[in-house]
Parts: structure tokens; sequence; C-alpha cells
């Protein structure tokens, strides 16, 4: 049996945040002192580095489990399942539900028991449970329903990443323009048709203060004690091009695929120029130049909203949304994600 993904949804909220909106903002140094650089100069560099132009933010009414169940709803639909037939819904996230306004976040009940009741779902058997895994948590979800149908426990799972990270952003940060909200959904199951995941590969690095890199820290606004989400970039940069061409080549050798069958890679959008570094790295392993349209990406205008980011992409290059960029039936292709833990991890994948 292949285990498929045979639905994908996606929910991207309306409301537009320009790079101009943080024109005003008072960035503040690690120290809590003013840049001396002015905020236009500091907009222009971050731009040229991360590739983001806008991001999008959820509505004021809108919570992560909001953004998941309307994400989901086009899945299930796109599946064309009956939903009281799915056994498992696993929803991974960084913050649970925050509402807007606040900054504490909201993880009781788990943000898929939530979803469950926003779809309606009656059936108790249908377990809904949170992984957290940093951003990597939609791959590794998909792993452990792959894990769920092989063993019998399941037939069909859904998997879903959420994440409204414009609640728990420091304004004061300049990092704090990276981050973004939205929701992607897949349905995974087993099935007699060729394909699916054929090679997976799953890391977590903590022995050299891995930790630290990404967390949840203090802003840096003098006297503000609220807790925001925190990273060290350059060590973020340095410590994904070390590791994560390493864990896509392991995942895609095990697959027994050569990189030349390779149609497309899908990797967290999380820095335009990182993500373009990672993969020529990857491929220089490989002695091969990375091929034209390899590498889809919607950071530009989606900004990187942590866990939703893959399955959003998917599902827009699955539905023709994305220019220059197209499946179809037999394609290989290779999801990868690296974040907070750290963690890394990937799939190989036959459409």
């Amino acid at each position: 049996m292949n285990i498929k993904i045979t639905g994908t949804g996606s929910y991207v909220p309306n409301h537009i945040q320009k790079n101009t909106d943080f024109s005003n903002h008072s960035f503040l140094t690690n120290d809590g002192k003013p840049f001396e650089t002015e905020n236009k100069e500091i907009i222009e560099k971050f731009t040229s580095i991360t590739g983001i132009k806008e991001r999008r933010y959820a509505a004021k009414d809108e919570s992560s489990s909001d953004l998941a169940a309307k994400a989901a709803k086009k899945a299930i639909l796109d599946s064309g399942t009956d939903q009281e037939t799915i056994d498992y819904i696993i929803v991974a996230h960084n913050f649970g539900d925050t509402a807007y306004g606040h900054k504490q976040s909201n993880p009781l009940p788990s943000v898929a028991s939530k979803v469950k009741s926003l779809l309606k779902i009656k059936n108790p058997k249908c377990v809904a449970y949170d992984i957290l895994f940093g951003c990597p948590g939609w791959i590794e979800a998909v792993i452990q329903a792959k894990s769920f149908i092989t063993s019998g426990m399941a037939k069909k799972c859904l998997v879903i990443g959420a994440e409204t990270l414009s609640r728990v952003v420091d304004v004061c940060d300049r990092d704090s323009m990276i981050f973004a909200d939205g929701a992607g959904a897949t349905i995974i199951e087993g099935s007699n048709i060729s394909g699916g995941i054929l090679s997976h590969e799953s890391t977590t690095y903590t022995d050299n203060g891995e930790v630290d890199i990404l967390f949840f820290g203090e802003s840096y606004e003098p006297d503000n004690q609220d807790r925001f989400i925190k990273m060290q970039g350059r060590k973020v940069y340095e410590f994904a091009l070390s590791h994560v061409p390493k864990a896509m080549k392991s995942c895609l050798n095990q697959s027994g695929v050569k990189i030349q069958d390779l149609k497309k890679i899908f990797i967290h959008q999380a820095n335009e120029k990182m993500d373009e570094a990672i993969v020529k790295r990857f491929y220089r392993i490989y002695k091969e130049k990375v091929p034209a349209s390899i590498l889809p990406m919607n950071i530009k205008f989606h900004g990187n909203s942590s866990v939703a980011t893959i399955p959003t992409l998917f599902d827009q290059v699955l539905n023709g949304e994305m220019e220059g960029h197209h499946l179809a039936e037999g394609d290989i292709i290779l999801f990868a994600s690296v974040g907070a833990g750290m963690n890394i991890n990937a799939i190989t994948y036959q459409i």
C-alpha cells in the first residue's frame, strides 16, 4: 500500500501588510537602543536578504484554529472524502490560538480539537492532537500519519499546518517583518495507486547550543516583560546551510530516486536567499547544477508562516496558481524544512 496525499487546501488571510507599513516602527537593537540607520534603509536591506515584500495577517476575529479549519474544509472537499471517516487530525503549530491584542497563547484544548469541533465531525474515534516541531511541523505530522497508516492504526488522516505569528512578534524587533499567518491542510491515506511517500528523514540537533537559536524571549523594548518569538538570524542561516542539504541528500538516497529526476523542491519559505543557497549546496553534493524552475517560492508575497508555508505552497502549485510551476502524475518532488529545535526533516514524494 502506498501512502498518498489525496487532497490539499490552504487559507491565506486577506489582510496584506506591506514592507512600507513598517516605516514608522521604532526598531531597537537587542540591547534596547535605537538603530542609527533610518527605517527605509533597514527595510530595503531586509527586502534584499529575505525577498519578502509583503505578508498576510489574520483578521482580528480569526485564530490559528479558524485558519486551520478553513484550509481543512478545502482539503476534505478536494479529496472527496467523508470527513466522518478521518481517523486522525494532526495539527502542527508553535503558539496555539493567540487572540488578537493578547500575547498569551491558548493551548487548551488543543488546536486540533478546536478544528474537529469547527468541522462538526461527530465520530469520537477521530482522534485530534497537536504537535510542536518548529517550522518543520507539517512534514513531521505527515511522517506520523504515514506511520499510523502503515501500522494499520489508521486509514485516513487530516494533517494541517497553521500559525498566526503576527500575534507573537516583538514590534521593536526587525525580525518581526519576516513572520506571517496562514494555514495549509492535506488528506493523507493509503492507496493502491503507485506513488506517494517514497522516503523520509527527520533529525533534531541540541548538543551544540541549537536550542537557543530560535526561542521565546523578552522584548527589545525596555521594561516590556512580554515574551515573543526571537531568533539569532546568522546562526539560523549557518545551521541551515550546514545541515539541511545533508538531510535532503539522505532522504533522496533512501528513495532510490536520482537527483536528475526531481521535478520540484518544496522548501520551507523562511528566507529567499537562504533557501536558494540550501538548494544550491544540495545540488553541489551531487556535482549537479540547479535546474531552472526547480524551486517554487511564494515568500515574496506571503512571508514566513512557519508550519503553513510548505502545504500552502504545494496547494498553490497543484492548483496552477504559481506561474511557471506545474505538477503532473508521476512527478517526483522533495519536501524539506528546518526550524526551532533545531529540527530538520524531508520527504521524497511521487505525485
